[in-house]
């Protein structure tokens, strides 16, 4: 293959990953808490010799797939009038402990179990600013979260909603729809407002994902076809060649 082919095929891989990113944010676009992501490319930039093998010659600027990152920022809030339900209002993360350590998770959908204990979509225990699970006496059958994250029942306060944060947000790692990885430490916020009885939507806008595919699509069939053009002069040209007698 000659180089033209070459960076077109590199284009064609990133695209690829591109619309498998696009194609998921759409699929959780009714994902509660869903993050959308987007692709971060670069060209790769390579210097042609000359003729004579020396330095001048034309440059080739091939497509690199650098990272994916995710956009933190807020989605709607809607109410549900679910007790259990809770939305973050600005910065923050609730904190869950799964099997494969604390994840940070911005799906406020709870439930309460037999024993009082608070949980996600999943059964993964919520957890407080000390990394303990919060549970609610099985005897309290009256819950009441503040603003500022104090879990009241018929007796009182018993505890606290803390929220979590990351000094760099693009080091949390996406594990599946809702749940993310830190992978540098992790701090309690100061400051915080948290809604009950709301649930934070994904910030994926359907027509925006909807429009990117269909660009997609389209750059990804143009570089197929030169692919396929470039394909076909080659194997013209070598038939062309073995075919002519002069040529040998």
């Amino acid at each position: 293959m000659d180089n033209t082919t070459y960076i077109a095929l590199s284009r064609i891989t990133a695209l690829t990953h591109d619309l498998e990113v696009t194609t998921n944010n759409l699929a959780n676009a009714n994902t509660t808490g869903f993050k959308s992501s987007r692709e971060l490319f670069s060209d790769y930039i390579v210097k042609q010799k000359d003729i004579h093998g020396l330095p001048g010659g034309q440059t080739e600027a091939y497509t690199q797939d650098r990272a994916t990152y995710q956009n933190h920022e807020q989605g709607p809030l809607r109410q549900t009038g679910n007790l259990t339900d809770f939305a973050i209002n600005g910065e923050g993360f609730f904190a869950v402990q799964t099997t494969q350590g604390v994840r940070l998770t911005r799906n406020g959908q709870f439930q309460r179990r037999s024993d009082g204990t608070i949980v996600d979509i999943n059964g993964n225990p919520v957890l407080d600013r000390f990394q303990r699970p919060i549970v609610i006496p099985r005897e309290d059958d009256v819950l009441s979260v503040a603003s500022d994250g104090t879990i009241s029942t018929q007796d009182g306060a018993i505890g606290t909603f803390d929220l979590m944060t990351v000094d760099n947000l693009n080091t949390l790692q996406p594990e599946g729809s809702y749940l993310l990885k830190p992978t540098t430490r992790t701090r309690v916020l100061p400051h915080k407002e948290i809604r009950q009885g709301m649930l934070e939507s994904s910030n994926v806008n359907a027509i925006t994902e909807t429009t990117r595919m269909v660009e997609i699509q389209r750059d990804y069939d143009l570089n197929f076809q030169l692919v396929q053009t470039e394909s076909t002069r080659r194997s013209n040209a070598i038939e062309k060649i073995t075919q002519d007698p002069s040529s040998s």
